[in-house]
């Protein structure tokens, strides 16, 4: 497998996971909270397990480690703010501004790590964003005119913030493995979502809940497809340049535009999304230069 592969497929697996969790957190879970406490504990064992399979190098620096653990925290942070738009946006207009990030890479990655890009690989960039961006606006009603949601500008500091996660993780990635990164960036999601959210009235929630057991189980299937996504992105983020791996997984809202569209038609129950035509010939545009800056990533 390439790395161009692996972050394609790390696009596909997330934006299932980016499906489930609109599907959770506005159907199924009384709150965010309720929703991150039990998926942080599925998340805790699966890094504890990580990391035992895949101890830290005995070699490796101080620094590399924190510098890990503060790219899990800002990471999070970002997430969170995703997870919390999911409650209010629809998921098909959350994803795509939260990829303008690779932007954010593309600079501080030719800042810091000393990433030279040439001018095809910079369209490329432009293009894909571009493209991400468009398919998040929608028509106002009885107008002609397109907007973005009213969380853009939100999205658009948590796509900062993952921009700043992914540079820094790829630094890391020179001293430990995508399976160290994994396990040190699960233990801060943990602590973060403990220190927000842990709290009674969760608990209450959760003892609440009518059907508990399909919805954990639902959860529990949904953190081992982020296990899969992870570990495929850090893995493509360790063999190519952080900038490129980061537009190639812009491609994510395409496969949440296509899921989206299947699950509205086989069970409109578990996803109510209505689409005219000027939204669908807009997002038909939009994935074709998603589609044509990926193509020209590839050809690195």
């Amino acid at each position: 497998m390439t790395w161009v592969n692996a972050a394609l497929l790390s696009a596909a697996t997330l934006g299932l996971v980016s499906i489930i969790d609109s599907h959770l957190i506005s159907k199924r879970m009384p709150s965010l909270g309720s929703y991150l406490i039990p998926a942080g504990a599925v998340t805790l064992v699966y890094g504890l397990v990580i990391f035992k399979l895949f101890p830290l190098p005995a070699n490796v620096a101080t620094l590399p480690i924190l510098l890990a653990l503060a790219s899990g925290i800002i990471r999070t942070i970002g997430i969170t703010i995703v997870l919390y738009t999911l409650q209010k946006e629809e998921v098909s207009k959350v994803i795509p501004v939260i990829h303008t990030y690779p932007i954010f890479v593309a600079i501080l990655a030719a800042l810091t790590l000393g990433e030279a890009l040439d001018w095809t690989q910079w369209l490329a960039i432009v293009i894909t964003v571009v493209g991400a961006v468009l398919v998040s606006l929608n028509r106002t009603p009885n107008t002609s005119k397109l907007k973005v949601g009213k969380s853009f500008g939100y999205l658009f500091g948590a796509s900062a913030l993952l921009g700043i996660a992914n540079t820094i993780s790829k630094y890391t990635l020179d001293y430990i493995s995508a399976w160290n990164l994994y396990s040190l960036t699960t233990f801060c999601m943990v602590g973060v979502f403990l220190v927000l959210f842990l709290r009674p009235k969760v608990f209450h929630e959760l003892r609440g809940m009518k059907n508990p057991r399909s919805a954990m189980s639902l959860i529990v299937g949904n953190e081992t497809l982020v296990l899969l996504s992870m570990i495929l992105f850090f893995w493509a983020m360790e063999r190519g340049p952080v900038s490129l791996v980061s537009t190639i997984n812009t491609a994510r809202p395409v496969f949440v535009f296509f899921y989206a569209v299947v699950l509205s038609r086989l069970s409109p129950v578990l996803l109510e999304w209505h689409l005219s035509k000027e939204t669908i010939a807009l997002r038909g545009i939009s994935i074709a230069m998603i589609v044509a800056g990926i193509t020209l990533v590839s050809l690195y």
